[in-house]
């Protein structure tokens, strides 16, 4: 594999594990009972932290593709598994 296309892939795995941390450990001025300033929607966060979530996202997203890269290179699940119709079919 190229090194292009595992950097590629890579932040392909960084931005989807960013979307997935994004949610974890937000509290909101309902969970905290405080009111939010004028101007905010009462279900913005109180407590965002962009390093904690890139932080995060980098964790997750490194064992995501260390996992993908061993896929592809010992070949666990290959295309032919995830065949459903050439499996269900009769011999």
């Amino acid at each position: 594999m190229k090194v292009t296309s595992i950097l590629a892939i890579y932040c392909l795995f960084w931005v989807m594990s960013a979307f997935i941390v994004l949610p974890f450990g937000v509290r909101t001025h309902a969970d905290e009972g405080t009111e939010p300033e004028a101007g905010h929607v009462h279900s913005a966060p109180v407590n965002f932290s962009g390093k904690r979530i890139a932080k995060r996202a980098t964790i997750l997203s490194i064992v995501l593709f260390a996992l993908f890269y061993l896929n592809y290179t010992y070949g666990w699940v290959t295309t032919d598994d995830l065949d459903l119709v050439q499996r269900l079919r009769p011999n």
